[in-house]
């Protein structure tokens, strides 16, 4: 049996607009690695609701990101990566 290919879609690069490179860099990377580093930026500034864990709230870059929403759930993330990279 052989080996199971990764995703290619999920792994192509992707470049990052200017609002999203802000927060994740401006250098293409796959998509995995744009949520990885959305995360990473939610959690090092305290973003994430402490009673609702799925909801991020925006800082003054994200608000830019999130089209000024100021709270997001985990799941508009997709949509928003999906908006802001080609």
């Amino acid at each position: 049996m052989p080996a199971a290919k990764a995703n290619s879609k999920f792994m192509a690069p992707i470049t990052p607009n200017e609002t999203l490179g802000a927060v994740v860099g401006n250098k293409p990377i796959p998509r995995t690695e744009i949520v990885k580093k959305l995360w990473a930026y939610i959690k090092k500034n305290n973003l994430q609701d402490k009673k609702n864990k799925r909801c991020i709230n925006a800082d003054e870059k994200l608000l830019k990101l999130f089209a000024g929403k100021k709270q997001v759930t985990m799941f508009d993330l997709a949509k928003i990566i999906g908006k802001n990279a080609k």
